[in-house]
């Protein structure tokens, strides 16, 4: 179903993201700052949970456009492709922002699974960018289109999970980590916007 290389290349260009510190990474920081491995590790759970329901939504949302027109499967992917590439541009001209993280309070590591959730799903960005990234990688072709979506989304989010988990059990270099962030804050939007621009490019010159 998938190609070997093309699989390769998207976890590459997942857990490329990862090391970027966005919104859900520093939560993850902050509530196992606040509240201990425990609460760190069930934030991670949270935040790839809602990404798998941005996920299913997706998969099945642009499973059926393809089953109805496959003209307008092809626009949406070259609509996300310039989408990408919009984001990278941004991303790339952006200033460096503050690398501190945002405050919170000490929570179980139930109620932080449970608040990371809905703060995963109602972020637009996050769903915006699963409508324009996984059908870059999803090859109607090759089988079925909504397997392929939850497979891809399923490898994302247990990536997420275990780099999520991993910080989470960094609890020691945690200081260290966090003092890096404000040197690497200054090269992060140059690095995420190259990582955009370069996929978004692929697609729109790639043939059919």
């Amino acid at each position: 179903m998938f190609d070997l290389y093309e699989l390769a290349g998207y976890v590459a260009i997942v857990l490329g993201l990862f090391l970027i510190p966005g919104p859900a990474v520093l939560l993850v920081f902050s509530r196992t700052v606040e509240g201990g491995r425990q609460a760190g590790i069930a934030t991670g759970l949270g935040v790839a949970a809602g990404d798998f329901i941005h996920t299913v939504f997706a998969a099945v949302g642009l499973s059926a456009l393809l089953m109805t027109s496959a003209f307008a499967f092809s626009v949406v992917k070259y609509v996300g492709a310039a989408y990408l590439i919009y984001l990278g541009v941004r991303a790339f001209m952006e200033k460096p922002t503050d690398p501190s993280l945002p405050k919170t309070t000490s929570v179980a590591p139930g109620r932080a699974f449970l608040e990371a959730i809905p703060a995963e799903v109602l972020n637009p960005k996050t769903a915006l960018f699963f409508l324009a990234f996984l059908p870059q990688f999803v090859h109607p072709e090759k089988g079925s289109s909504l397997v392929q979506f939850m497979v891809l989304g399923l490898i994302f989010v247990i990536l997420s999970s275990v780099y999520t988990t991993l910080l989470a059990l960094s609890v020691k270099p945690l200081g260290r980590m966090l003092k890096s962030l404000s040197r690497f804050s200054r090269w992060q939007g140059k690095v995420i916007g190259v990582i955009f621009i370069s996929l978004g490019l692929k697609v729109a010159s790639q043939q059919r």
